[in-house]
């Protein structure tokens, strides 16, 4: 499809600079996908849309401080490297600004070289793989030189880093956050588990793949990066048996849909299992695993919009997106949120 057909005009002004003071009390768009209504509510009103026996799916990785800035120790030239997935040991791949000048022997060092990097494999597209040099734990070292790696149209550093957590994050290794989480508060998940929701957890290491800029004119051409993803036994047994009875899996952001579409795609089950994925979806995807799902508005022409668009309708996304823009909803990371659920016809869909 070209990629054209997903771009709307968004205001500069509606794209949200820092989190809601109270992270349910951001706005929340309703829509029932099958009749194509959409209502305005509250996010702590999605309670109203949950149903006993729901199984609500949200991805509890944890975002490193993953942006590193530094300098090339033979040249003294400014580098800066964001860390995107560990491949072994303290070998890491990572994206690198002006890569051209790094190539299989560059060192760089960060602070007062508490921690330096050394390429060892050149790849496309800025690509490198670094492997770290430093004493003691790597995550400790990580935290008192690297910073948040938020998103370039956040103009402002945050002042706590929690801000760019979820409440539920708990395994390192996102060089991004899971950003439909941040509404949720610990006491909200109490009363969605206290109305007989079940809540579960599965990982997704959020990497180049889920923020990349598609650089194609048609979607057919673009490939994701690959991210690495967990299941366990325990989660794998709650989503099968809702599964086999019938009841709703709710997808918490994009990155839990990836994750539980990939492994329902590749077993016809889910299962416990580690793998990577580069699930690219799309209009034309039809859904297996997720009935439902929360999410945040993303940016034009990006593979999430496209997500959203094959889960309810390329132009009913588009829709639903322009009447967000009219009522002044906040955009992106730290804006507001969607919930989407109502039966869909896929064959239908094909707008």
């Amino acid at each position: 499809m070209d990629i054209n057909l997903f771009d709307f005009d968004l205001p500069e002004e509606l794209i949200a600079q820092s989190p809601s003071k109270v992270r349910d009390e951001c706005r929340l768009m309703v829509i029932d996908r099958g009749n194509k209504t959409v209502e305005h509510k509250k996010f702590f009103d999605i309670l109203e849309y949950l149903n006993p026996g729901d199984v609500l799916v949200r991805n509890n990785t944890k975002v490193i401080p993953a942006r590193l800035i530094g300098v090339k120790t033979k040249t003294n030239g400014h580098c800066e490297l964001l860390l995107l997935k560990q491949i072994e040991g303290d070998v890491w791949e990572c994206l690198c600004g002006g890569a051209r000048s790094v190539r299989v022997g560059t060192e760089v060092s960060f602070g007062n070289g508490e921690l330096t990097a050394t390429c060892v494999k050149v790849l496309d597209e800025g690509i490198r793989h670094m492997e770290f040099h430093y004493e003691g734990i790597f995550l400790e070292v990580l935290e008192s030189l690297g910073k948040m790696p938020l998103p370039p149209y956040i103009k402002k550093q945050i002042s706590d880093n929690s801000e760019y957590q979820t409440v539920y994050a708990k395994v390192p290794g996102s060089a991004a956050a899971p950003t439909a989480g941040f509404h949720f508060t610990e006491e909200l998940f109490k009363k969605i588990v206290g109305m007989g929701c079940q809540v579960v957890d599965v990982t997704l290491n959020i990497g180049l793949g889920t923020f990349r800029p598609v650089k194609v004119t048609d979607t057919k051409d673009h490939h994701m990066h690959s991210e690495s993803y967990q299941m366990s036994q325990e989660a794998a047994d709650v989503l099968n048996k809702a599964k086999a009875e019938g009841r709703r899996i709710i997808a918490i952001g994009t990155t839990s849909v990836r994750t539980l579409e990939s492994v329902y795609g590749k077993y016809g089950e889910f299962k416990a299992c580690e793998d990577d994925t580069s699930i690219f979806i799309s209009p034309g995807y039809h859904y297996q695993a997720v009935d439902a799902l929360i999410t945040n508005f993303h940016l034009p022409k990006s593979t999430l919009v496209m997500l959203v668009s094959a889960f309810m309708g390329r132009q009913f996304t588009l829709f639903c997106y322009k009447e967000a823009v009219e009522e002044r909803y906040r955009f992106f990371s730290f804006g507001d949120a969607m919930f989407i659920h109502g039966d869909f016809d896929y064959e239908k869909a094909m707008d």
